[in-house]
């Protein structure tokens, strides 16, 4: 059994990046963390196996394919592999971030 929160040691960078954080792995998934401050963006770019986003805290501007759309506390969305998309955080968020385990989080630093 593996236990992780999302509440605890939250880390707001001052910069234009936003922290980002593996909480679980488990054999089919990794359970990331993504803490993001208002104003702070995350280009458009593509996920190489599907993913599902949480917003368990806060607010973003969540673009798929050019379209944008409101994403606030308790929305789920799942996206199929290499569907392009951005976010902007709108009002300081928590992100839980449901990626493959094949899947990498250096990936995601990169963004």
């Amino acid at each position: 059994m593996n236990k992780a929160s999302l509440l605890e040691n939250i880390s707001y960078q001052e910069n234009d990046k936003p922290t980002v954080t593996v909480l679980l792995k488990t054999a089919a998934t990794k359970e990331v963390r993504i803490v993001m401050k208002e104003g702070q963006f995350m280009k458009e770019h593509k996920a190489p196996f599907p993913i599902i986003i949480e917003l368990f805290k806060g607010s973003i501007d969540f673009g798929v394919e050019g379209k944008k759309q409101v994403l606030k506390k308790g929305d789920i969305i799942a996206l199929e592999s290499n569907i392009p998309h951005d976010l902007f955080c709108t009002e300081n968020c928590i992100i839980r971030l449901s990626i493959s385990v094949l899947d990498t989080v250096e990936r995601i630093h990169k963004i």
